[in-house]
């Protein structure tokens, strides 16, 4: 795991740009996927390509920041593959991971404070699924998840 998708919209661009520079001094590769700049874009279109590219690609995990997080975690929660954990703590990041194997992390640019965000997705970055007994969880919201695509193809 050291390829990260990421990306912002308007109200996530300052914090993606510092943790981007965090990523480089863990020795972590990134596609930015977006926004550039501080003008206002629509969240669920940075999103579905954060979670795109994580679902099409085994070796890469993603992170979105925006205002509160909770728009995009919904949006990349509709991508088959993509199981997106939006945090606003430590404990909510190492849930997310140990616990539902989170690809996909998603937290708010405008509710977190710089160091308690760049601390949050090194802890993410390095929190291990733990397995066991969780697996029967994850097999089933992917079960879930193949319900409804196979729901679809018909």
């Amino acid at each position: 795991m050291k390829k990260v998708a990421i990306g912002s919209d308007h109200g996530g661009f300052e914090l993606k740009e510092k943790i981007k520079k965090h990523l480089t001094e863990l020795g972590y590769q990134y596609l930015d996927f977006g926004c550039h700049s501080k003008d206002a874009v629509d969240y669920p279109d940075i999103a579905f390509l954060v979670g795109e590219c994580v679902a099409t690609h085994d070796d890469y995990v993603g992170i979105m920041i925006d205002g509160a997080g909770i728009g995009s975690g919904m949006t990349l929660n509709k991508i088959p593959g993509v199981r997106c954990g939006v945090c606003w703590d430590l404990s909510s990041v190492i849930n997310s991971r140990e616990h539902n194997n989170a690809n996909v992390l998603s937290i708010g640019g405008q509710m977190l404070g710089d160091g308690i965000a760049i601390q949050m997705v090194k802890t993410w970055l390095e929190t291990p699924y733990a397995g066991g007994r969780h697996d029967r969880r994850v097999t089933k919201i992917m079960e879930i998840e193949s319900r409804f695509i196979k729901r679809e193809s018909r």
